[in-house]
């Protein structure tokens, strides 16, 4: 499956919308993504499962980039 996750670069810092940054994972779970980000210092906000469509429409933006960990 494959996730976006809205996240915060710093765990430290109030979130804010402005500073807000993607990134798309592939894992089993919302679980298992945190899992996989747990040693990087992000303040996650959100992790959205995309499927169909939104997947689709997700791939076609140019910022999209699959992340391997």
């Amino acid at each position: 499956m494959i996730f976006k996750v809205y996240f915060q670069e710093s765990a430290t810092e109030v979130p804010v919308r402005e500073k807000t940054k993607t990134l798309y994972l592939e894992a089993d779970s919302e679980m298992d993504v945190r899992l996989k980000l747990k040693d990087r210092n992000y303040n996650i906000e959100l992790v959205q499962k995309l499927e169909g469509k939104y997947l689709e429409y997700e791939q076609n933006h140019e910022n999209y980039r699959l992340e391997s960990l």
